[in-house]
Order: C-alpha cells, then sequence, then structure tokens
C-alpha cells in the first residue's frame, strides 16, 4: 500500500557558528513540492557568499543525515549571496511522512569554517583545471549510501573535521609528553588509494598490487614523500607552484591546485597520533586496555587493521605482491573499525607519511609541534600489512628516508582550517 505523504511548507532562519564577525544569514526560507513528484523544492535567500547544507524536521525532531542526501541546486557547496534554490528528492531518500510541523533548516557556514566533513571530487582526473568540492554535517550525510560506496574510495576523497585538544603523545618505551593541537583540522577518513592517486596524477606508480577487482580501493603504496610534497634536490621544493600538469609537480601541489585549498599536506607527527587516538590513552585506538601489543596474532588489533598476523602474511611465504587479492598484503580500505573519530586504517594496512624529520627523543611538551627543522628521515606512523602488532601501535614511530618507494609504505591528507 502505498503511503499517504503530506507536504508542508515551511520557515526557519538559522547560521553556522563561528567568530565575532557578521555571520551569513539565511532568510525567507519556503518549502513546497514539485507538483506530481516526491521532490522538495526549498527556496532561499543568503546574506552573504557562504557554504550551505540542509535539514528537515518534523514534529520539532530533525531527520537523521542519511535519509536527507539526494539534493541538488544550491547546497552543500559554497553558494554566493543572493536567491538560492535547493531540490531535495525525498522520495528516493525517505518513505515517511511531513506532517505540518515540518520544515527545512538551511544553514550558512561561513566559509572559513566549514562543517565537519569536506569531500573533493576528483573523477574528473588529471586533466581537469580544477575539482568540485562539496560539503556535509556529517559522514552519515554523504550520498549514495555512506562513506562505504566504493565512490569514496576511488571517485572523491572525503576528508572529516578533527578538533582541537590536548593529549599524551608517545607510549612508555619512548617516553611520553603532553600535546596541544590547538586549530582544528581535517584528516581523510582514509588511506589514499590507488584509485584516487591515478585520478589525480594520470598514473601509477610501478610495483603496485593489481588485482583487477580490488587494486583502485586499496591503498596507494611505492610512493616516497618526494612523490607527495617534492625534493629539494629536483628543484620542486614545496610549496610547488606554476602548472598542476607537469611531472615534477608533486601529489599534494596538485590537489591544492586543483581544489583551491592552500593547506592540504601531510600530517605533522603529532596531528597523526592525535587523529589515530581519538581520545584514547590506550596501545590502540578501540580504548580496549591492552597493557602490551607484542605476540603473534592480537585480539585488540585484529578488528581495526590489516597486520602480519591477520592476513598480511604468514610471517614464512610473502604475498605475491603484485596480484594478490585483498585477503593478503593489503586490504580494501575501510575493511576495518573505524575510530570514535571515523578513521579507517590508522593501525596497520600501510604505514603512513608524515611532515616532521625523524627524531629518536621524543620532543618536550609542546604546542602544534612540526619536528625539527633538518634530518635525514622522514617520520611514518600507523604500522602496516607486513608488521606485526607492536609496530601498530598508536604510539609507535618509524622512519624512512625522503625517496624511499614501499609495498607496506602510503600516506593520507591533511588539511587546516584557514
Amino acid at each position: 500500500m502505498t503511503k499517504k505523504v503530506i507536504w508542508v511548507t515551511a520557515l526557519v532562519l538559522t547560521t553556522g557558528v563561528w567568530s565575532a564577525r557578521a555571520l551569513p544569514e539565511v532568510s525567507n526560507v519556503a518549502m513546497q513540492q514539485v507538483t506530481g513528484t516526491r521532490t522538495m523544492q526549498i527556496t532561499y535567500t543568503l546574506s552573504e557568499d557562504a557554504i550551505i547544507t540542509l535539514g528537515i524536521e518534523t514534529n520539532g525532531v530533525a531527520l537523521p543525515d542519511n535519509v536527507v542526501t539526494f539534493l541538488s541546486g544550491d547546497v552543500c557547496k559554497k553558494v554566493t549571496a543572493g536567491a538560492g534554490t535547493i531540490l531535495w528528492d525525498a522520495g528516493a531518500d525517505w518513505d515517511g511522512n511531513l506532517d505540518a510541523t515540518a520544515r527545512a533548516v538551511v544553514t550558512a557556514w561561513p566559509t572559513n569554517n566549514p562543517p565537519d566533513v569536506i569531500v573533493f571530487d576528483v573523477t574528473e582526473g588529471a586533466g581537469a583545471a580544477s575539482y568540485p568540492v562539496y560539503y556535509y554535517t556529517s559522514l552519515d550525510a554523504l550520498p549514495y549510501g555512506g562513506v562505504q560506496n566504493f565512490i569514496y574510495k576511488c571517485d572523491r576523497m572525503v576528508m572529516k573535521k578533527i578538533p582541537r585538544g590536548s593529549f599524551t603523545m608517545g607510549w612508555l618505551d619512548i617516553g611520553v609528553r603532553q600535546m596541544t593541537i590547538s586549530k582544528d583540522f581535517y584528516m581523510g577518513v582514509y588511506e589514499v588509494t590507488q584509485g584516487q592517486w591515478y585520478r589525480v596524477r594520470g598514473s601509477s606508480p610501478t610495483g603496485i598490487v593489481s588485482d583487477y577487482q580490488t587494486r583502485m580501493v586499496r591503498p596507494v603504496t611505492n610512493v616516497s614523500y618526494d612523490h607527495l610534497r617534492g625534493s629539494t634536490s629536483a628543484g620542486y621544493d614545496w610549496p610547488s607552484t606554476g602548472s598542476a600538469v607537469s611531472d615534477a609537480v608533486p601529489f599534494l601541489s596538485r590537489l591544492r591546485d586543483k581544489t583551491g585549498f592552500g593547506t592540504i599536506d601531510l600530517p605533522t607527527d603529532a596531528q597523526w597520533e592525535y587523529a589515530c587516538r581519538a581520545g584514547t590513552r590506550t596501545t590502540f585506538n578501540s580504548g580496549d586496555c591492552a597493557a602490551t601489543a607484542g605476540g603473534t596474532v592480537n585480539e585488540w588489533l585484529n578488528p581495526l587493521g590489516r597486520y602480519r598476523y591477520n592476513g598480511g602474511w604468514d610471517g614464512v611465504t610473502l604475498p605475491d605482491y603484485a596480484t594478490c587479492p585483498p585477503s593478503q598484503a593489503t586490504h580494501i580500505v575501510g575493511s576495518y573499525a573505524p575510530n570514535a573519530w571515523g578513521l579507517y586504517d590508522m593501525h596497520g594496512n600501510v604505514r603512513e607519511w608524515c611532515r616532521d624529520w625523524h627524531q629518536t627523543v621524543m620532543p618536550p611538551n609542546d604546542t602544534d609541534p612540526t619536528g625539527p627543522t633538518t634530518g635525514s628521515t622522514r617520520v611514518q606512523r600507523g604500522g602496516d600489512w607486513y608488521w606485526s602488532a607492536e609496530n601498530c601501535r598508536s604510539g609507535y614511530r618509524g622512519s624512512a628516508t625522503p625517496g624511499t618507494v614501499s609495498g607496506s609504505c602510503g600516506f593520507r591528507v591533511m588539511m587546516n582550517v584557514e
């Protein structure tokens, strides 16, 4: 039996909360049904350029983010001041009823304080002049069924806001320090995949996993720090400028050029550990109280990431890295449980490059530390499919020379809030 759906025009005024300066304002909000459809048209007026998101309330209760996703028009992006129109395909999203209390909640976010989730659409590939950027209030608000859809593991890159705060960095065997991250920043929900690398670069590194069915959604490997940020000796030290189609322009510079976000980078050592821990102080970021991570099979790490003893390899015969399925070596990103901030594969799968030069002793207590000014190796974090559990701890730090490439090392992207 088809449900009777009652559509009601509603008004709301709402803005994001940010600085002391005047906030963008939304007015004249109206919602009505497009005749003969279950599509709702929402119109509004915007006082100044802002990022716009949409919510729907009924009976004074907000509908879940995951049922307000089929949106088009002036929404989920930066919108210029003036009249705006949003279309919500409620028929595709939701089979419930809207009664007389229903209203559209149009929120304007200052462009220097975006919502919690930013998505770069790299579908058009290396030849695109620019990449579209979309904004969402949560991971649940992502269209196409949410962040686990392969579109977000190949064609789009999802960034999650990490709230500022303080934490205990390190572990007992190397020392611990109190660190403060003074500003919110965004971190890639997934490690960058082979598909995303190909979209941005237009080519693939040599020696990567070539399993036809899964290669595009497994983490890219065999990329050096220099491939990502540039090498002084090669004459294109960071930050790179100029044409983003030259082979000399590193991955992160291309992403900066095509998205318009000038703070895209690798995370610092401290940012990486802070994002990994997500408020925990335990061996792994699940919060389980594992005192150590030694031994072979580790019950705390098994649900969190790929490492040597849960499929990485058997410790005797290395897998055929070129052709192996995801049951060996690297796994499809997002195959294990996320941490409390929605980040996947912070333990295992591949080691991740960080921005800092490596130092053998922990730095002193600090705010926004960036590591030494010189060195010979760069920090790597998170452990990988080849390593045992003890090398996949939240506080474990590895390193390698900037030109090193490895089938067990990749990276994820971060971005500071401007």
